[in-house]
């Protein structure tokens, strides 16, 4: 089998997707790699090929008017709390479908979750979000999670919101809302990390990346306003 630098470029140059040619890249480097460690090849060629750059794209969020919209839409009271649990605490949607009643606690308005790579964390909500939850749990009794509702059955809720209002409706959107609602708030993105559940700050960083962005616009129309 033949690999060539050339002709590792003339197969990425060919792709027509955008940020996949990097993964392809990363996969081809992956087998060179491989190839070059057991003797297949003596010299590697994705050393010289340059990595494709990747598109930084800002990830969309909600306003808070936005949520407000959402919530106001809703069609129960178990959609609302979902959205509203969401938007505050920016939990994954596997954190978030099986969240059980003895999860919360309601002096702190924190539910300890597992959160990725299997660590326990607590997420905050707000007091108007915990209306809603003993609202729903009065109504709902027990269950394997208070909402009676699978992951995917709360997924495909999050779904039809996306259609109906053409707004962005799913956990990662709300996580992104979450972390840059609180940015706007003058909250430091180490204690967003922390609250989110993050591992590290570039992520946070990357999601509040339009933060920034809109108050520079936002200077920008002030600015030409006045002259």
């Amino acid at each position: 089998m033949g690999l060539s630098a050339q002709g590792i470029n003339e197969f990425l140059s060919s792709l027509p997707c955008k940020n996949g040619k990097y993964s392809y890249f990363r996969s081809l480097r992956v087998l060179c790699n491989w190839m070059v460690r057991n003797g297949i090849m003596t010299s590697n060629p994705i050393s010289s090929v340059d990595p494709p750059k990747i598109q930084k794209r800002i990830p969309p969020s909600l306003s808070e008017t936005e949520v407000a919209k959402l919530l106001e839409e809703a069609s129960c009271i178990t959609h609302k709390a979902i959205i509203s649990l969401l938007a505050d605490s920016g939990m994954r949607l596997s954190e978030v479908a099986y969240v059980k009643h003895s999860d919360i606690d309601w002096d702190n308005n924190t539910i300890s979750i597992w959160g990725k790579g299997n660590k326990q964390r607590r997420a905050p909500f707000t007091a108007s979000t915990g209306v809603l939850l003993k609202e729903l749990i009065s109504q709902n009794g027990t269950s394997p999670n208070i909402w009676h509702m699978t992951r995917r059955g709360i997924q495909s809720m999050l779904h039809d919101y996306t259609e109906k209002l053409g707004l962005p409706c799913n956990a990662h959107t709300f996580r992104r809302t979450f972390a840059s609602n609180l940015h706007r708030k003058g909250v430091d993105v180490e204690h967003i990390m922390r609250l989110g559940g993050w591992e590290t700050l570039d992520m946070v960083v990357r999601y509040t990346r339009s933060v920034k962005f809109e108050d520079s616009l936002k200077m920008y129309q002030e600015a030409m306003s006045v002259s």
